[in-house]
């Protein structure tokens, strides 16, 4: 059975976020198409407390600057999905019927979170890898927000946890901090075992 995973299409990372993927707003049109080609649809959500630590306002610092903060190198972010704010929810423009059920991700005040199954200290699941076992799903189609960061990290996770992984490449979207991130991104999945493959070829 193919298991969609949408991951974090929410209003701080569409145009006129508070953490914007340039174009994030076009996977939505691409998601809602292939939505009915799915047996089980699964999304998450960047769920971060106030003052979180990848906030560069935490830390009186800017935005895309890099400390180490617990022995890891953490990027700081502008202030973005705080829990229960507009800027947390889903996009409406999502066809969110077909979603069984939602996972959070980033609450913990004091690690990120990428990764849909992870933090990033990989100390606690979000229950994600759990739901998916229990009901013997093993083939998994990643799209969302963002390429180079959520979207990798969960794609290498579920490889490392023995799922068959497909990404579709045109309902995904990278932030691109660096040139050919978004690139870099889709080669080290394929690197790993994922099968990149674009929505026409479900």
């Amino acid at each position: 059975m193919k298991t969609l995973i949408i991951t974090d299409v929410q209003h701080d990372f569409l145009p006129g976020g508070s953490l914007a993927v340039p174009g994030g707003d076009e996977v939505i049109a691409v998601i809602n198409l292939i939505l009915p080609r799915f047996n089980h649809v699964f999304a998450t959500q960047d769920w971060h407390p106030p003052q979180h630590m990848s906030f560069a306002s935490t830390h009186k610092k800017q935005p895309s600057e890099t400390i180490w903060i617990n022995g890891m190198q953490q990027i700081l972010w502008p202030d973005h999905c705080i829990q229960n704010t507009y800027g947390a929810e889903i996009a409406e423009s999502l066809n969110r019927e077909q979603i069984e059920k939602i996972f959070h991700k980033g609450s913990s005040p004091d690690v990120d979170s990428y990764s849909t199954f992870f933090d990033n200290a990989r100390k606690r699941s979000t229950g994600l890898a759990d739901h998916l076992k229990k009901l013997h799903l093993k083939d998994l189609y990643f799209v969302g927000l963002a390429t180079d960061y959520c979207v990798l990290y969960s794609v290498l996770d579920a490889l490392d946890l023995q799922f068959k992984v497909w990404v579709i490449r045109d309902a995904c979207r990278a932030i691109n901090l660096n040139p050919r991130d978004e690139e870099k991104a889709f080669e080290k999945m394929r690197s790993h075992g994922a099968k990149i493959i674009e929505s026409g070829q479900i």
